[in-house]
């Protein structure tokens, strides 16, 4: 059983920084990929960024050079330190896992930027 659990949500002023948690039940290495969606209110879930089990990293267009993914296999934990924030990123964000062809969500963690 694979459980993902989300923390560092919030509410931050545009220009404001937040770093978001997932620490995962168990070693980060057995996941292939792991990475960050959002949902904000009437859209899709959309990709954010990913990291690989090899430390390759890739980003959606409007969060690059202001979001950074990385991983703390230690920890089993996998961050998102986001700055520069904008209104736009207001959403909730998602942990996902991909362990062979099986994807697993956390719960969510909620993020709000006021302008």
């Amino acid at each position: 059983q694979v459980q993902l659990v989300e923390s560092g949500g919030g509410l931050v002023q545009a220009g404001g920084s937040l770093r978001l948690s997932c620490a995962a039940s168990g070693s980060i290495l057995r996941f292939n990929v792991m990475g960050w969606f959002r949902q904000a209110p009437g859209k899709q879930r959309e990709l954010v960024a990913i990291i690989t089990s090899g430390g390759s990293t890739n980003y959606a267009d409007p969060v690059k050079g202001r979001f950074t993914i990385s991983s703390d296999n230690a920890k089993n934990t996998v961050y998102l330190q986001m700055n520069s924030l904008k209104p736009e990123d207001t959403a909730v964000y998602y942990c996902n896992a991909n362990l062979a062809i099986r994807g697993y969500w956390g719960q969510g963690t909620q993020v709000t930027v006021s302008s």
